[in-house]
């Protein structure tokens, strides 16, 4: 009733659950991202251990050799979870140059107020020492 390749689908996929559920535990992995890894291995215990239904499956999709649809349901999964960090990375990417614009234009903005704080407070200096002040680089001060 089971052969090799349905007890190392069986295996690899009960491996994998709980090797999510661990990462998932730990905090490696964000629940939001394990659930297509769930699924994944849910759905080739439950193919593992019925195989009415990889038959049935295996027929449906035109595969002679029924453990061999294990792995296409493999495929697909894991098809889905690339096309799944590829929207994510995708977002990732986009924050990320829309932070850094945010970024560079507050540095500039934040120059330009320390170059008008530097002028307004040499502007200040001039004025006082136009009104009495002795200079700073007077040699002798007036008595």
């Amino acid at each position: 009733m089971f052969d090799r390749a349905m007890v190392f689908g069986l295996a690899a996929s009960v491996a994998t659950l709980l090797l999510v559920l661990e990462l998932v535990r730990r905090r490696r992995l964000r629940e939001e991202y394990s659930l297509l890894w769930l699924a994944t291995a849910l759905a080739l215990i439950v193919l593992s251990l019925s195989r009415p239904l990889l038959d049935a499956l295996a027929s449906l999709v035109g595969i002679f050799y029924p453990p061999s649809a294990l792995f296409l349901v493999a495929m697909v999964f894991i098809l889905f979870i690339l096309l799944h960090f590829s929207t994510v990375l995708t977002r990732l990417a986009q924050e990320n140059k829309e932070t850094a614009q945010q970024i560079a234009l507050l540095r500039w903005q934040l120059e330009q107020a320390q170059r008008a704080l530097a002028a307004q407070q040499r502007a200040d200096e001039h004025q006082h020492d136009q009104h009495g002040r002795v200079d700073r680089h007077d040699p002798v001060p007036p008595v």
